[in-house]
């Protein structure tokens, strides 16, 4: 399940942002000021930030320059002020997007959708889980001495999951990284998927297997928490 974390001094918005997220399938942290954000993330580092620019103690342009430069964590900003010279500065420090307060709930998920895309797309060239070897560049997926040819589609799933091995991703999250937000299908093609990974994985004699979480979603699980 991906983590983001939301700060703001402003603790309606930051219940807005989680009852929002929550119910996307995000996991979400919560802090009150930048002081108190970089405590978090000391603890767990976040897939995203959604950060407000005025708030106590701390700003969030120096929010976003330490979560930036420190984690290398993608940062949306919220602000009530759309003027251009603050968008510059927002930008100027590291963020990847600006959303201006107030906002449609819809909104912010297709901004953080659209961010952790292009994110993921950015870092995620070479992936490693156990016995489990992707890379992203030549499509090419090894298990040991083994090399398997996948499908895009399926080498795309494989990839989300392995991208965080033994974490939980959310049938809606799966959806969305592999087919993209705008997806009109059913879930039935994520099923089908999934059972044409099983099948492939089931033959090889490292522990690797795609596990499902009743109700949630699917994780793959390698043998090594």
């Amino acid at each position: 399940m991906l983590t983001v974390l939301a700060v703001d001094d402003d603790p309606n918005i930051v219940e807005l942002v989680r009852i929002t997220l929550s119910a996307a399938g995000y996991s979400v942290v919560k802090a009150r000021h930048g002081k108190e954000a970089l405590e978090k993330v000391e603890e767990q580092v976040p897939d995203l930030a959604v950060v407000d620019v005025m708030m106590p103690e701390m700003d969030g342009y120096t929010l976003t320059k330490k979560l930036r430069s420190d984690w290398d964590i993608p940062v949306l900003l919220l602000t009530a002020k759309g003027e251009l010279e603050d968008k510059e500065k927002g930008f100027l420090a590291g963020s990847d997007d600006y959303l201006v307060k107030p906002f449609e709930p819809k909104e912010l998920l297709f901004r953080i959708r659209a961010i952790l895309r292009r994110y993921e797309k950015a870092v995620d060239v070479f992936i490693e889980a156990g016995p489990l070897s992707i890379n992203r560049q030549t499509y090419e997926v090894s298990i040991g001495k083994k090399v398997l040819l996948l499908p895009l589609k399926e080498f795309e799933l494989l990839s989300v999951l392995a991208s965080r091995a033994n974490q939980v991703f959310t049938r809606e999250v799966l959806l969305e990284r592999v087919w993209g937000y705008d997806y009109q299908g059913d879930e039935q093609t994520l099923n089908v998927h999934i059972k044409r990974l099983r099948d492939k994985l089931a033959g090889l004699p490292e522990q690797v297997k795609i596990v499902t979480v009743r109700g949630v979603g699917y994780k793959l699980e390698t043998g090594s928490v």
